[in-house]
């Protein structure tokens, strides 16, 4: 296979490159890219919003997205190569990742006319950051299990609950929220969506301080929100489909990612060419040299898969369930290279050091790893998607199925 750039991609990478040589700045060779997505504070929101709205005006928001959504219909590897050629800059991290790789691809599908109008153009320009209201305290790594109540009240909704795990909630403006609109249901029957302003008095978000000392989760308090039909996303009760869209978007803009994404092994070497073990750089010591080597496998064997998930995107097919195969197979990787990183640095790693310091990196890495194997879909529930809707495995046993939430 040929992964070389066609007469095609390569006049794109020309021109994305020449866009960027204008409107940002190289990073220099002690900058690290950006590989997250969310801001530390409200200064990198701003300058986020600013980078977004400038793309926008250029035409290189929402890449491929329609045209008659204000996209380009770019193919993915053209997104890719978008996301390749912006990692070598000095750019905000992606606060929109939520919005426009997630819930605006969402609102194409279920939403109506108003709604497509309304948020569609805001999610490119970088007015509007978005959410995903999805987790609960007490549904696990079951989504169907959640308890926030959405009751009719006349010609509106009344919402209560709590989310957990929200990324980004404390500088969103808006969210997509998954509530229980039909208890007397099974489970995955009595759920609907809706689109939700964060800033309304009746939703109070509160950050959750993290092992590695960061506050990018958030804890998400709805208490008696008020909120018009209109806000609802899809049919009542149809919560369920709509939320399956979201989450195989979710997975192909991971998968898009994983593709364009940064040099996690290179770096590895780098740090191995500066540390020491038994006297002489630890790049010189066999099994370091083994084990960065089966990383960098690793990590070009993520590459390709998602390489063949994006050449069944090209043929027109909806995003599927082989995401699920990157997630899982991610998530390990980073926490093991995490750990060797840290095991490079040696004593240095439990020390104090400063932002973008190589050795910080990896102990962040290696602190941050667990929640990235929990987030977008637990190790548990990637394997079942991949036992049973990829590889044709017999179901899991569900004797809750057919059972009213009500009575669980």
């Amino acid at each position: 296979m040929d992964f070389s750039d066609s007469p095609e991609e390569a006049a794109f990478r020309a021109e994305v490159r020449a866009w960027l040589d204008a409107n940002a700045t190289l990073r220099d060779g002690s900058e690290k890219a950006q590989d997250h997505f969310m801001a530390r504070d409200a200064e990198e929101v701003a300058r986020a919003r600013d980078w977004q709205a400038r793309k926008a005006r250029a035409g290189w928001a929402g890449l491929t997205w329609p045209r008659a959504f204000g996209g380009r219909e770019a193919t993915p590897i053209e997104q890719v190569i978008w996301n390749q050629e912006e990692a070598r800059y000095g750019v905000p991290p992606n606060v929109f990742l939520i919005g426009i790789g997630l819930v605006g691809p969402t609102i194409m599908v279920h939403g109506t006319e108003a709604q497509k109008a309304t948020f569609l153009p805001r999610a490119l320009t970088g007015e509007d950051i978005w959410c995903q209201l999805f987790s609960e305290p007490a549904a696990g790594s079951d989504l169907a299990g959640i308890r926030t109540r959405a009751r009719r009240d006349g010609d509106g909704w009344v919402i209560s609950g709590q989310k957990v795990w929200t990324s980004g909630a404390h500088y969103s403006s808006h969210g997509i929220l998954l509530a229980r609109s039909d208890p007397q249901v099974p489970k995955h029957k009595g759920l609907t969506m809706f689109l939700v302003n964060m800033s309304d008095p009746a939703i109070e978000t509160r950050p959750i301080r993290q092992i590695s000392g960061g506050a990018s989760f958030n804890e998400v308090f709805i208490d008696e929100l008020r909120l018009p039909d209109s806000a609802r996303l899809g049919d009542v009760s149809d919560g369920w489909k709509v939320a399956l869209t979201t989450l195989m978007n979710e997975r192909f803009s991971i998968s898009i990612g994983r593709a364009s994404g940064g040099a996690r092994a290179e770096e590895l070497i780098a740090l191995a060419r500066r540390v020491q073990r038994n006297g002489r750089p630890a790049i010189e010591d066999d099994e370091v040299r083994a084990r960065i080597a089966d990383f960098v496998a690793r990590q070009r064997g993520l590459e390709f898969t998602s390489y063949r998930v994006m050449t069944s995107l090209s043929r027109g097919e909806a995003p599927g369930e082989e995401g699920s195969i990157g997630k899982l197979l991610l998530g390990r990787l980073r926490q093991e290279m995490g750990s060797f990183g840290m095991e490079l640095a040696g004593s240095a790693a439990g020390i104090a050091s400063a932002e973008g310091d190589d050795v910080a990196r990896w102990r962040n890495e290696y602190l941050t790893a667990p929640g990235n194997r929990i987030a977008g879909g637990s190790d548990e529930i990637q394997r079942t998607i991949i036992g049973e809707r990829i590889l044709g495995l017999p179901p899991e046993i569900r004797v809750d199925k057919d059972v009213p939430f009500a009575e669980l």
